[in-house]
This record gives structure tokens, C-alpha cells and sequence, in this order.
């Protein structure tokens, strides 16, 4: 199984691949990421006389090297590396490459880089990691554009590269002399790369931290064609999977005899996603099941039909041993149990491993400051409540899809992934074939947050095209994608805290785990703060696959713990964000411990900017049913104040302040919209969320039966604050995630007068 506490740590160690074995030339241009440099590419046959025209231009550009080409009309286009699935990163990634070239962002189109890690870096989007990883890379790419476009322009002019200056894509002379960039980019071309370019001043921008329209807004809007889903090609055929009903099945045998015989019906068969003994490339060969039956034919409609008429027969697994190569390269063996699994006996083996009724397999250890034995002996009072969340499926909304055309020399596979770099080696094994020799295109996502991270759909696709040596679309259906497995793992926390006899917090312990691993985070707050402080861990193996989902283990993690401590400051007779912020100053100006991952500072600066923002504690809002949590993850800060009120018997969230520190804001209008959108998920999972299974068998299959987040159940109002800084810019996409679970439950107990710690709360409720 994945251990996605990894996640964050190991994002920046992955694997970079790349296509081939590039020749010494190309390196040291494509080179240009790492090495601060940016290559120009020209049009010299471009016929455009607007921006909005380059789509319709020939593909009469010269060699492609790097982020830019630019026309003798001053069309500047800016490639985006990494993939987008919603985040915006296809307008802010751009944005700080033409900030340092000192473009007219009007004059700027913009285009999906190809997969390529050589010249375009990581291309990973996952981990809120896209603006960080790219802050310094892309604004030195741009900046070193502009200097070679100077330097050309100097060179023609006769002058000194100090006379030139630039603003919006013009190049200009203290004599009068000016110039575009495209009348001067050929010239550009033949200039050497400069290194160390210097880069402006925050306060000089005038692209970043100033709002841009979604570059692919309109296409979005009118449904033009960018999603997997909408990938195609003459001859394609449609693929469909079926995969065992149950975890700890497979496949028996099969009868397709009707099947076959049905309407636009190409062919059925078998398929091994993996062969005996591979060894699995990491987390992206998570797979759930290894043997399928492919449907191949025409049209999804005629594969869905032809699907229900075969007759399937499946048995037990048994165990399986699997070895996999960590981010090291070491090699790891993991026996994956043979059990059909149930949710009320999940929760049981969870129950027993956190009461310490499995003496053989004792908690491990993960973080212990002073004497929290002899804190929780001598306490006056000692608090202690545990937390459950069940197992959550991705439900993106574009369902898994992916395109592959696979030849005897070449391949030719598309559609949405998180990270193509880390799907290219496991490509290569199974197809037989380098790098260079296939051909990965990155489409929009229809959403992320996590699932398309793994690449199972991806290889999938290309071994059943392999086998028909055809071009296919394999789809899932909703009820595919929500059975087949990789979902956020089922946790319990259980959390203790010692008060002396004047209410000081003297101790605090914190105790998890989950199916197949934990959700600790041991070195964040409160870490740190108190002098007597234990975290310990334990995991219970699992066939059901987990990965990666918005905030791995956070999200859990922020909703126990920030609870927890609404409870703790009630004891202690504190106002919660007062609570907070006293044990911020202690990490500050006296912290325990060398290893808390956060910054007391920045924490606390988003609490005081929430509690200004909300009116946290005036009299004005004395009567609202308020709740505040506030959560520290992906190198970023984030906090809510959520406003809840009961109609029709039911709970509601009326009102959200949320405050956020990431450093510098690339596009204010997209950060709010990152912001709105985690914390209307985050309602609609604490509210909602659950995937349970009976007898192996995920018992949700389709939005009838597993609850999302409805129109009329979204908050009427959502102001979004930032703290400014100058501090390099952190992600987005998770950090407001986590903590909207904690304010969620704080503002439910508010409300009701009563506690919740089982997810979803709204089931807990409705049994109350």
C-alpha cells in the first residue's frame, strides 16, 4: 500500500524521466529551467495579426526550446508546464514568466506545454506545489528573455545594453528609438543565454499580485474541446473495463459468448494490468485490481450493453506479495492481506489497535517532549475523545478516461494526469518501448485531488491497444470510478490533554491511526507549544487501495485535532483563538522541541487577521453560531470562521471568513476562487462524505447513494483575506482545506449543543 504521508516530503525527489536521450545541443538549451535561462522560438512565416488568432496559426514556428515563441506582430506565447485541473495554473504560471519579460499580458496566449521533463521540469501538479516549484524557475526564465531581447536590441542600435529599457513589449532608446519584442526576436534568438539574471522587486510588479482572466475561461464556457473525455481521432474504438465486484476477488472466468455478437462489438478479453513478478515503480502502479475483462467496440453506448450480457465468475485472492522501489530506489515488500472487508469490522481491528489491545503491535513512537506519563499521572483534570472518518472517494467529475494508440515502434497515449513523468517509466516496461518512442499529451482535468496522480487508467488504456494494435478511449463509468478504489484511507485519532488544578495545559497526547496508515502529523502545532507532549501511530494493512486526496492525511488530521482543542479551551475557560494564540507565543518565544514543521509567527498572524476580519468576539456577532479552526500544511497557513444556522432541522452553513497566508499572491482572483472552492469541498465532505464497504464491496456506486455537496447547501457568502508579504508564495489548493472540517464541527456544537467525532456529521446527527 502507498504511504501518502510521504506525499509533500518526497513531491520535490520524484522521478523526472524525460523523452530519450536528448543531444548535447538541445541539453544545454532545454537546460534553461535550472539554470535560469529561457529560450525563444519564432514564427518567421506567422501571418497573425492578434493574439487571439495564434490558435489558427500553421505550425510553422521553428524548433520549440523552451517556454516562448513570439511573432514579428509581438504575439507572445508563454507555454505552461505542468498540468491543470482547475487551479488555474494555466494563466499564474504564465503570469510570472511574462511579469519578468515585461510583456502586455494582452499581447499573451497561452499553450499546454507537451510532456517533457527536460525542458519543462517536473510538470507534477499535486501537492500544492506548482506556484512554489516554479516561482523562481519561470520568473528567471522570463527575465532572462527579456535581457537577450535587450542585448539584441543594443547590438542593432549601436548602444549600450544599460541604455535599453522595456515596458509592455517594447524595447526603447533615451534617442526615441523604439522597438517591439517580435521586430527584435530574431535576433534575440542568436544571443546566449545569460545566467543570474536579476529579477524586479515585489513592489515592481505589475502582472503578479494584479487579477487575470482565466486564459482558458471561454473555451471552459463554451465547451470546447479540452478535456480526456473529449479526446478523439478517426477510428477510434471505446474501451470499458469490468473489474471484480468486491476487494480480495478476482477474476475466475468469463463467458462472453452473447456479448460478442452484439452490435458494434469489436472484441472482449482478459488482460493482466501487470505481469508476474513486476516490480511496481512507486506509488503511480498503485493498482487495485491486476486481471480485467476489456470490452472493446464502436460507440460507450454499444460497450455498456454488451457488458451487461457476459457472464462473470470470481474467487478469493489468497495473499499477495508485491515489490515496489521507494523514492530512494530501495526496494520494498509488502504482503497484501487476503480478507473481504466490512466497515463494522474495520472499525472493530480500528478500535482495538487504539486501546492498545493488540500488545504485539504497540504504537510506535513518533514524537515525545518532557514527561507526558508523569504529566497525565499528576493531572487535575484530563481530557480525552476520539475521532473516526470513514474511507472518501475522489468523485471527480470527469470520470477516468484515457486515450492510447500503441504500434509495434511507437505510442501515442493522451488525456488527464497529474503527473505524466511519473506514468512514462511504467509506460516503458509494459509497452516495451524508450522514452523518445512515446508520445504522452496532457489534457485538462475535470478535477484531481489526488486520483490522477495514479496512472492505472493510463496503463490500462495502452494495454488493451497494444493488444488491438488500434487507437482506443477507455472510460469508466461513475459506478467504475467509485468502486475500483484509491481513496482517501479511513482514520481514528484519539487526543488527550492534562490540566493542572489552576487549568494550565500541562500534557498533551495524540494517538492515531487508520486503514492502511496513519494521519499524524507529530511535528505541527501543537507540537511545540507544551512542555509535556506525546505522538504515537499504528496501521492496519489493507487490499482496499488508497493515494493521495487534497491534503493527504491533514484533512483528517486538522478536523480531530482542531476540534479537540475548542474543547480543551472550554475547559481551561478560554476563548478558543485566544487559546490558540497563547500557545503560539509560547512556540515563538520559547518552543519545545528543534522539529515543529510551522512557523508560530505566520500561524498566529492568520488567526489575528481571521479574528479581525470575522468580528471574533463583538458584541454585533454575540448571537451568531460561530466556529473557528485554523491548520497549517503544504508550507502554507489557512483558518475559517464558519456561521452556521439550522433550517428545517437541519444544519446549514450560512457564512465563512476565511484567512490565508501563502506568501505572495500570484492572481488574487484565482487564489479566492482556490480558497471558495476548498471550503465549500470541505463543507460537503464533513458534512456528507462517506464510502463504506460489506463484504468487500464498496456499498456506493453513483451520486444517488453517496452524498455530495448540493447548491442550496453552499455557503450564501465566503470572504477571503490574505496576509500580506513578500515571502515566496506556498500552495493553495489544500492548505484552506483541512481546517474547514474543524470549524465545521466547532460551529455544529454551537449550534446543537452537542459534540460530533464521527464523519460524516450530518449522519451522526440524524441519528441524534
Amino acid at each position: 500500500m502507498d504511504n501518502t504521508n510521504n506525499y509533500i516530503e518526497n513531491l520535490e525527489n520524484s522521478p523526472s524521466g524525460g523523452k530519450g536521450a536528448p543531444s548535447r545541443r538541445s541539453f544545454l538549451k532545454s537546460s534553461a529551467l535550472a539554470g535560469g535561462g529561457l529560450m525563444l522560438s519564432f514564427s518567421w512565416f506567422a501571418e497573425a495579426k492578434a493574439a487571439e488568432k495564434i490558435a489558427n496559426l500553421p505550425e510553422t514556428w521553428s524548433e520549440l526550446t523552451g517556454y516562448i515563441k513570439i511573432t514579428p506582430e509581438n504575439v507572445i506565447k508563454i507555454f505552461c508546464p505542468n498540468p491543470e485541473f482547475g487551479q488555474n495554473v494555466m494563466t499564474s504560471l504564465p503570469m510570472m514568466v511574462a511579469e519578468e519579460l515585461d510583456c502586455d499580458w494582452g499581447n499573451v496566449v497561452v499553450e499546454m506545454g507537451t510532456h517533457d521533463n527536460v525542458k519543462f521540469g517536473p510538470q507534477f501538479s499535486g501537492g500544492s506545489n506548482s506556484i512554489k516549484m516554479y516561482w523562481k524557475p519561470l520568473r528567471n526564465a522570463g527575465a532572462a528573455a527579456r535581457q537577450m531581447l535587450m542585448e539584441a536590441t543594443a547590438q542593432t542600435w549601436g548602444v549600450s545594453v544599460g541604455e535599453i529599457t522595456t515596458k509592455a513589449g517594447v524595447l526603447s532608446h533615451s534617442s526615441g528609438k523604439s522597438a517591439t519584442y517580435g521586430e527584435m526576436a530574431a535576433k534575440a534568438a542568436t544571443i546566449t543565454v545569460p545566467k543570474n539574471v536579476k529579477l524586479k522587486a515585489i513592489k515592481d510588479f505589475t502582472i503578479i499580485s494584479n487579477s487575470q482572466k482565466n486564459t482558458e475561461g471561454l473555451k471552459v464556457v463554451t465547451g470546447k474541446p479540452l478535456f480526456g473525455i473529449d479526446y478523439k481521432v478517426d477510428g477510434m474504438l471505446i474501451a470499458m473495463i469490468q473489474h471484480p465486484p468486491a476487494f480480495g476477488m478476482k477474476l475466475k472466468s468469463f463467458d462472453a459468448t452473447a456479448a460478442k455478437k452484439m452490435p458494434g462489438i469489436k472484441d472482449i478479453f482478459s488482460f493482466k494490468l501487470f505481469d508476474e513478478g513486476y516490480e511496481l515503480s512507486g506509488f503511480a502502479d498503485t493498482r487495485t485490481f491486476n486481471e480485467m475483462v476489456a470490452i472493446v467496440g464502436k460507440t460507450t453506448w454499444e460497450v455498456m450493453n454488451a457488458r451487461k450480457k457476459i457472464n462473470f465468475q470470481w474467487e478469493a485472492t489468497g495473499e499477495v506479495k508485491e515489490i515496489s522501489k521507494g523514492w530512494r530506489g530501495e526496494k520494498i515488500e509488502t504482503t497484501v492481506p487476503a480478507r473481504i472487508e466490512s466497515t463494522a469490522n474495520q472499525l472493530e481491528m480500528m478500535a482495538e489497535f487504539a486501546d492498545g489491545r493488540h500488545p504485539a503491535k504497540p504504537a510506535k513512537q513518533l514524537r515525545k517532549d518532557g514527561d507526558p506519563e508523569a504529566a497525565f499521572k499528576n493531572a487535575a483534570q484530563v481530557i480525552e475523545r476520539t475521532y473516526n472518518a470513514p474511507f472518501l472517494a475522489h468523485n471527480c467529475m470527469e470520470p477516468m478516461n484515457f486515450f492510447a494508440h500503441v504500434q509495434d515502434d511507437k505510442a501515442l497515449v493522451a488525456g488527464p494526469l497529474q503527473g505524466p513523468a511519473w506514468m512514462e517509466p511504467t509506460l516503458m516496461k509494459l509497452l516495451n518501448l524508450p522514452a523518445d518512442k512515446i508520445e504522452i499529451q496532457m489534457t485538462r482535468m475535470g478535477g484531481g485531488f489526488g486520483r490522477r496522480a495514479y496512472g492505472s487508467y493510463a496503463f490500462e488504456a495502452a494495454r488493451i491497444s497494444q493488444k488491438l494494435k488500434a487507437p482506443i478511449k477507455l472510460i469508466y463509468t461513475r459506478e467504475d470510478d467509485m468502486t475500483y478504489g484509491i481513496y482517501r484511507p479511513m482514520y481514528t485519532a484519539t487526543y488527550r490533554a492534562a490540566l493542572d488544578a489552576n487549568k494550565n495545559l500541562i500534557g498533551f497526547h495524540v494517538t492515531g491511526g487508520g486503514i492502511p496508515e496513519n494521519p499524524i502529523h507529530a511535528n505541527r502545532f501543537p507540537a511545540g507549544c507544551i512542555d509535556n507532549y506525546l505522538a504515537d501511530s499504528w496501521e492496519i494493512p489493507t487490499n482496499i487501495t488508497v493515494g493521495f486526496f487534497r491534503a493527504p492525511g491533514s484533512n483528517f488530521n486538522a478536523a480531530a485535532e482542531q476540534s479537540f482543542l475548542d474543547e480543551v479551551a472550554a475547559a481551561m475557560g478560554k476563548d478558543p483563538i485566544e487559546m490558540r494564540l497563547d500557545l503560539l507565543k509560547r512556540a515563538k518565544e520559547n518552543p519545545v522541541g528543534k522539529n515543529n514543521d510551522y512557523d508560530a509567527s505566520r500561524y498566529a498572524g492568520v488567526l489575528e487577521l481571521l479574528k479581525e476580519k470575522s468580528g471574533w468576539g463583538k458584541p454585533e456577532n454575540a448571537g451568531k453560531k460561530r466556529g473557528v479552526a485554523a491548520y497549517f500544511c503544504h508550507a502554507a497557513y489557512a483558518g475559517h470562521v464558519v456561521d452556521m444556522v439550522m433550517r428545517d432541522g437541519l444544519p446549514y452553513v450560512e457564512h465563512v471568513t476565511s484567512a490565508v497566508d501563502c506568501g505572495v499572491i500570484i492572481n488574487p482572483d484565482a487564489a479566492r476562487n482556490m480558497v471558495e472552492g476548498a471550503v465549500v469541498d470541505g463543507i460537503g465532505q464533513s458534512f456528507y462524505g462517506a464510502l463504506t464497504h460489506k463484504n468487500g464491496a464498496a456499498e456506493q456506486s453513483n451520486f444517488h447513494n453517496y452524498r455530495m455537496i448540493r447548491h442550496n447547501e453552499a455557503p450564501k457568502k465566503i470572504d477571503v483575506h490574505f496576509v500580506q508579504n513578500e515571502i515566496d508564495p506556498t500552495g493553495l489548493g489544500e492548505p484552506p482545506f483541512p481546517p474547514v472540517f474543524g470549524a465545521v464541527a466547532n460551529a455544529l456544537f454551537k449550534t446543537t449543543g452537542k459534540r460530533y467525532y464521527n464523519q460524516p456529521f450530518t449522519k451522526e446527527f440524524s441519528n441524534s
